[in-house]
């Protein structure tokens, strides 16, 4: 087989792949409503189910809701006939994955649920399937044709069931209102969740501080500035913050002042009332405030309101070390 026909299998592997899953936005409907609101309510916890390729995909669509603050997890039908079943509490609720709607596994497992009086949200590519009628709410996940040649092999429908499960995951953070914290609290384990619960002590500037008395030429500010490495200047009178000042401003005063501006005084040039934060403040708020007021620095304070480092807005994306 030539490598243009294996690029080109490929590429309409992906194109049909990505025209399934774009079918799906004309279906979020009311029962797409119905079973976010189901699964926002449910007071135990979501106990996601299927079969083969679907149980494959469950597993991931259970997991992707646990991470995002719905608990969740996979029970595998034939692990239920031999005595998973007790995992199942009344006040949990069932998603219930069959392209077909027919897996006979699956469906002797629906009657032992619903004797426990516990909600059923089925998807499959059948609305008038059986998994269908023992659903309370059904989602459709029917494909046009799978992506590979044969049109035999669960690609499209698998990527679809994934992309549904998704698309379930991320409405639910928009109904539960769920929170970067809230994420961190998850995955503390994570770089991102250590991120996002660090505190800005656990990565602000503390050595070579670019500390500038207001009376300071700009002369000797510029050589603060540079030794620092952060970009900015902080200005101090005693322990009192009275400014700070940018590789911008600097840059501007040159253009505006010529030669008058090496014996300029930092307090004509510095902008007062800077933004700062607590050392005891998380990064991720740090981070915010930086992108709020569109700037990369924060002076940051203690417990007094004295200058104690500063943090840019690099410290604040995910990826970034710890000084400390």
């Amino acid at each position: 087989m030539q490598n243009n026909a294996i690029i080109e299998r490929a590429a309409e592997c992906l194109q049909c792949e990505a025209k399934a899953i774009e079918s799906l936005i004309s279906r979020l409907d009311d029962q797409f409503l119905r079973a976010v609101e189901l699964i926002r309510d449910c007071q135990g916890k979501i106990v996601v189910t299927g079969v083969g390729k679907s149980g494959h995909i469950g597993s991931k669509i259970a997991a992707t809701l646990a991470s995002t603050g719905t608990p969740a997890f996979f029970l595998n039908p034939l692990d239920a006939y031999h005595g998973d079943l007790g995992m199942l509490g009344e006040k949990d609720l069932v998603l219930a994955i069959s392209y077909s709607g027919a897996t006979e596994e699956l469906l002797r497992f629906l009657p032992l649920i619903q004797a426990k009086h516990i909600p059923i949200i089925g998807m499959s590519s059948n609305p008038n399937s059986l998994l269908a009628q023992y659903a309370a709410v059904h989602l459709n996940i029917a494909v046009e044709r799978e992506a590979d040649p044969l049109n035999l092999v669960p690609t499209s429908s698998t990527t679809v069931t994934l992309a549904l499960g998704d698309a379930l995951a991320c409405a639910l953070i928009e109904a539960a209102h769920f929170q970067p914290s809230d994420f961190a609290m998850l995955h503390p384990g994570g770089d991102l969740g250590r991120k996002l619960l660090a505190k800005v002590e656990d990565v602000m500037f503390t050595d070579n501080l670019p500390l500038i008395a207001p009376n300071a030429p700009m002369s000797e500010a510029i050589e603060i500035v540079t030794n620092g490495k952060l970009g900015v200047g902080v200005v101090v009178e005693g322990e009192q913050l009275v400014g700070i000042i940018t590789d911008g401003d600097i840059r501007r005063a040159m253009q505006r002042l010529g030669q008058a501006f090496f014996t300029t005084p930092v307090s004509d040039i510095m902008a007062r009332h800077p933004k700062t934060i607590s050392r005891k403040a998380r990064i991720v708020d740090a981070g915010e405030m930086m992108n709020h007021h569109s700037i990369h620095s924060l002076v940051v304070m203690d417990d007094n309101a004295h200058v104690c480092g500063v943090i840019d807005s690099f410290s604040c994306l995910p990826g970034t070390r710890f000084y400390h």
